[in-house]
């Protein structure tokens, strides 16, 4: 009775539109009180979620995206994006998503590149004459590359939650990353060759030097990123501040984007964002720990190896869980609530761990672009000023796309594993 109470609360919470952490919440607040346990567990719980060294680095490359964002970095990433792909036919949608896969090692968050490249993109092809729900789906569709091409936020949760080294989550998700760009890029220049739409003007390998060397600052910061926790100089949460300082000081000196007077605006943006995602991380602990105090976690565990030890089946009943997940669930509660359960499943049957964090953080990057909840479908529509149901019938091609390469991943583990095994023994 408690167990449906909890999980009707919820269900009602998102049918009503409430934020995803108040409806985790309130439906906590809801079991507790119905249960006679001690609300004061409540905070002991959200802060046990959130008293994590490693969440330090969510405010830091949250900070470092609105510095580079603020600085002008956007800009430069589209110009060299299309200065790279804007003469082949659907160039703007391309330089879309060459954009995205650049900023992905910026803002570490797919909403966060929604709003960003999707400021700068969508209204450019609505004038170019590319029709507003395929801007927006390509937007959307395009941002859920950046929290798996390193800094990825989710993946911070996921060490925080089971110890996996972080630095090697990060090199998981390059090639996979990479490989739904492709996927999206080739999506993209079917429908435009299909749809007629433009193409731009090749403007030599001069512009293409003359741009890649003003987006070259935004370029380096991944590999800082990456080159200094593989290398062992820095840990992830130092490395989140590293960047917001090459952030600040790039933004400033290099590009002159914005004025020291702006600093205090950015801070309190960033300020705020971060506090979201962790008083969101504090909430879903606690869901999560009424979950397993009821032995949700550990049933859905049980039923999974019930039906089958099969290494390739489990990770396809994995997949179809995590999709249906992802389409009303947030990313960062869904990993806090079933990725523990579910990592002791596929380890139980021979899954490497980091393979298995990797398709696990894609399937949810997906669910981010799924009908009817998926925020960044919310984000680019409202940019594009169009409803939801418009943009949700432009996105599936998108997401065909990237469920196909999800599976690639899930069943090629060499995708994931071959960077982290050649930096570490």
């Amino acid at each position: 009775m408690l167990v449906t109470l909890l999980f009707g609360t919820f269900a009602v919470c998102l049918i009503l539109g409430t934020p995803i952490g108040v409806a985790l919440g309130l439906a906590s607040a809801v079991y507790l009180f119905g249960a006679g346990i001690d609300l004061s567990v409540v905070p002991q719980y959200m802060f046990a979620g959130m008293d994590s060294f490693v969440l330090l680095c969510i405010p830091g490359f949250v900070l470092a995206g609105n510095l580079m964002n603020g600085g002008g970095i956007t800009d430069q990433i589209v110009r060299f994006g299309n200065a790279v792909v804007g003469h082949v036919r659907g160039g703007l949608g391309l330089a879309n998503v060459v954009g995205s896969m650049i900023f992905a090692g910026i803002s570490g968050t797919a909403v966060a590149e929604t709003a960003s490249i999707g400021a700068v993109m969508i209204p450019a092809m609505r004038k170019s004459g590319y029709d507003a729900p395929f801007a927006a789906a390509v937007t959307a569709a395009a941002s859920t590359v950046g929290p798996i091409i390193p800094p990825s936020v989710p993946m911070i949760i996921v060490g925080t939650l089971t110890g996996l080294s972080v630095g090697k989550m990060f090199l998981a998700g390059a090639v996979p990353g990479v490989l739904m760009g492709i996927g999206m890029m080739i999506t993209v220049y079917i429908i435009s060759r299909r749809r007629g739409y433009p193409k731009g003007q090749w403007q030599g390998f001069g512009h293409v030097v003359r741009t890649s060397k003003a987006a070259f600052w935004a370029i380096l910061m991944t590999g800082v990123i990456l080159f200094g926790i593989v290398g062992g100089y820095f840990t992830p949460t130092e490395a989140s501040v590293v960047s917001a300082l090459y952030a600040f000081v790039v933004g400033l000196f290099v590009y002159r984007g914005f004025k020291v007077s702006a600093l205090p605006n950015i801070l309190i943006e960033s300020a705020i964002g971060s506090g979201a995602l962790v008083l969101l991380v504090g909430l879903a602990n606690v869901f999560g720990w009424i979950l397993t105090s009821e032995q949700i976690p550990q049933a859905i565990a049980a039923a999974m190896l019930a039906l089958t030890t099969n290494k390739y089946l489990i990770i396809l009943l994995i997949n179809i869980l995590l999709l249906i997940v992802g389409t009303f669930m947030e990313t960062i509660a869904a990993l806090i609530i079933l990725f523990p359960p579910l990592l002791a499943v596929a380890v139980k049957v021979g899954i490497d761990p980091i393979h298995f964090a990797t398709f696990a953080v894609i399937n949810l990057m997906i669910g981010l672009t799924t009908p009817p909840v998926g925020v960044c479908l919310f984000v680019s529509a409202n940019i594009a000023k169009i409803s939801l149901g418009a943009i949700s019938k432009a996105i599936w091609p998108f997401l065909v796309c990237n469920i196909l390469v999800l599976f690639l991943v899930s069943y090629v583990p060499q995708i994931s594993l071959w960077l982290p095994s050649l930096f570490y023994k």
